[in-house]
């Protein structure tokens, strides 16, 4: 199988920030951080990031410093964490989800909280990914309130990127769900499934599941072709890999040469599976059927597997 590159970076990759991981346990310099004028804060309200420019089309991340920052930070149930540094330039993230309308909180014309995937492509990469690695740590520290072990209430540390628990003291991490995704082929056609999940009758992309425990991303790769679609896969060619927090995701993606062409769907993961041709995925709108996102990595997949 001839290695296909990745044609450029994926969606939510590629951030700016240098994560500053030494910088987590010096409680002097976070207290410091937390209080400069010219710190930023990206906040986050239930799951959705601040921005600019949305209603124009032309989305950017919007992020608060000073007095406006202080004042989020100290609204009802507030939780931070650092995210690292921007140059020089500290940069947190603040989830306001506990109050109900947070737009009071914030300067005018700081913007509005948006869904992250509505606005992904068309808001710059390095934007992305930082709202992107906000989000997901936000959520994260949302479900972790309580120990995993024994139930009792966890405080955050490390600057907000490990919870513990005050009981037991286990340290709880942030948590990233390993998930193959990858397109299988056949020569000239690509395996392509639709599921009841997808936001259209017509959507047909990659077929994805989770790793399993003591699983390689390999074997997880063909079972979750054979589980849903039937076909036996062989070689497996890695391309590249994209951060999906909606809500706690690694995708990484491959390719996948099939051995069998006969579909035996699993009515439980797909309503349809068919092979479709390079010149039918070029020209998909005249055959009755569309891609996934462009921000996704599913697309990434196809595209350059068409261009190969």
């Amino acid at each position: 199988m001839t290695p296909i590159a990745a044609s450029r970076p994926n969606i939510y990759t590629g951030s700016p920030l240098d994560r500053a991981v030494e910088k987590r346990e010096d409680a002097a310099w976070i207290a410091a951080a937390l209080d400069h004028a010219e710190t930023l804060f990206a906040p986050v309200w239930r799951s959705r990031n601040l921005m600019r420019g949305v209603a124009e089309g032309r989305p950017e991340a919007a992020f608060v410093a000073g007095e406006a920052a202080a004042l989020l930070r100290r609204s009802a149930a507030a939780s931070w964490a650092l995210l690292g540094l921007l140059g020089r330039q500290p940069v947190f993230a603040v989830d306001v989800s506990a109050v109900e309308d947070p737009l009071p909180l914030l300067p005018p014309g700081a913007g509005a909280f948006t869904d992250l995937r509505a606005v992904a492509g068309l808001l710059a990469g390095p934007e992305a990914a930082m709202l992107a690695h906000a989000r997901g740590l936000m959520h994260w520290r949302s479900r972790h309130r309580f120990c995993g072990a024994c139930g009792a209430v966890c405080e955050a540390r490390s600057a907000g990127n490990v919870m513990q628990c005050t009981a037991c003291h286990s340290s709880h991490f942030p948590r990233t769900d390993p998930a193959v995704i990858m397109l299988v082929h056949n020569g000239d056609a690509a395996l392509l499934g639709h599921s009841s999940r997808f936001p259209t009758t017509t959507l047909y992309s990659t077929l994805a599941g989770f790793v399993e425990p003591g699983e390689s991303l390999e074997e997880a790769v063909a079972r979750e072709v054979h589980e849903e679609a039937g076909v036996q896969v062989g070689r497996v060619q890695y391309h590249s890999s994209q951060p999906w927090p909606f809500p706690a995701s690694i995708m990484l993606g491959f390719y996948a040469e099939a051995l069998s062409e006969e579909i035996t769907i699993d009515g439980n993961e797909l309503q349809d599976a068919r092979w479709f041709t390079r010149a039918q995925i070029r020209d998909h709108h005249a055959h009755g059927f569309n891609l996934p996102r462009r921000d996704s990595i599913a697309r990434r997949l196809i595209e350059d597997w068409v261009a190969a």
